[in-house]
């Protein structure tokens, strides 16, 4: 890894994503394996005068869970995590894959069951961050794993996340506020409409997006970043649509998936590798079946399908839906227990209209 990644890493996360201010309790969570990490953002943390919670994590520890957890542990929510995050005023959270199929030939009904748990945390969490109680950022250490998982080796996975965080700049909050103020210009004018419609292969569907929100994703949670989103009118979404990329669910990947809307809720879903999972998923709770979240893709640096979505939905030329939850609780009213991505090239003759004005072709603005 470049010899500044974890300073810049740290001065982004803390300063710029989380926002973090003197006073403030600061959560900062991962696996084990991102401790360096880790601990510069607490070095950070502690500079800029907040109360920093170290919280590392075993990926082992939660394979042996899986393993041999009874219904009633399953049922069983971790009390430290709900504790936290409902008395912290931030969190930075790190994905460090050291074995991205851990899961595979685990029950998904254990997964999803467990998942349930969380319910009255998610909401809580919800909640808070309605309030402006509660600010999340989250962010990725990189793994031979992860690594493995992109088909790269760990230093030309190092310079892929390097170079997608913009650290080639030399000051890279600069740099992403500049986009920032690009993406606002989208939002603006989506703001103005009221209908957008998904046109490609296997793919016609629309939505109600009037009266809400289009969110400007410019590195303030997920880092990095590079996407414009809403929550569309939960019962709008009517239409079919087929995902290019491969689903991925707790190291899972769910193929070729094609799912059908109407009212809002999923009323068919198909997939050729993984149905069952797919059906499980969906199955969690009364959410799961609407979507959260409808996004495009405008990071183009990000160019190729990792297999990890905080950099794959980034892609440009790329949309995205989210079975589950809102991601900004401020502008979509959908709860669940998951928010759960699923990404489709636009680059191969993909249209978006907007009130029947065609905006987006071929994986690219026309506005």
């Amino acid at each position: 890894m470049k010899g500044d990644y974890l300073e810049k890493l740290a001065t982004v996360m803390v300063n710029y994503s989380a926002d973090v201010k003197e006073g403030m309790k600061v959560l900062i969570a991962g696996p084990t394996e991102a401790e360096p990490a880790m601990l510069e953002i607490y070095k950070e943390a502690l500079k800029a005068g907040a109360h920093p919670i170290l919280y590392p994590q075993s990926h082992h520890a939660r394979e042996i869970f899986f393993e041999y957890a009874s219904n009633k542990q399953l049922d069983q929510k971790d009390v430290s995590i709900d504790y936290l995050f409902r008395n912290v005023d931030r969190s930075i959270q790190f994905f460090a894959e050291t074995n991205t199929k851990a899961f595979t030939r685990i029950d998904p009904s254990k997964l999803t069951r467990n998942q349930r748990a969380y319910t009255d945390t998610i909401q809580a969490i919800q909640e808070r961050e309605k309030k402006g109680e509660y600010k999340w950022a989250l962010t990725a250490y990189p793994t031979d794993a992860q690594a493995q998982e992109s088909s790269m080796s760990l230093l030309q996975y190092q310079d892929f996340v390097y170079n997608a965080c913009l650290f080639k700049e030399d000051d890279p909050i600069q740099a992403w506020e500049k986009i920032s103020a690009q993406q606002e210009k989208i939002c603006e004018w989506l703001n103005e409409r009221d209908e957008i419609r998904y046109v490609g292969l296997d793919t016609d569907i629309t939505f109600a997006t009037g009266g809400r929100r289009w969110v400007n994703c410019d590195g303030h949670k997920n880092f990095p970043d590079g996407e414009v989103f809403t929550s569309p009118l939960e019962d709008s979404a009517n239409g079919t649509i087929r995902f290019t990329y491969p689903l991925i669910y707790m190291g899972n990947e769910i193929e070729d998936v094609r799912i059908t809307f109407k009212e809002g809720e999923v009323v068919k879903a198909t997939a050729a590798k993984g149905q069952k999972l797919l059906e499980e998923v969906i199955a969690i709770d009364e959410g799961s079946r609407m979507i959260g979240e409808l996004a495009i893709g405008t990071n183009y640096g990000v160019k190729e399908f990792i297999k990890h979505m905080l950099f794959d939905e980034k892609m440009g030329g790329t949309v995205h839906l989210a079975l589950g939850m809102s991601p900004d609780p401020t502008v979509g009213n959908n709860e669940s227990t998951i928010h759960l991505d699923i990404l489709k090239d636009m680059k191969d003759g993909g249209k978006i209209y907007a009130d029947g004005e065609l905006f987006y072709e071929n994986g690219t603005f026309l506005i």
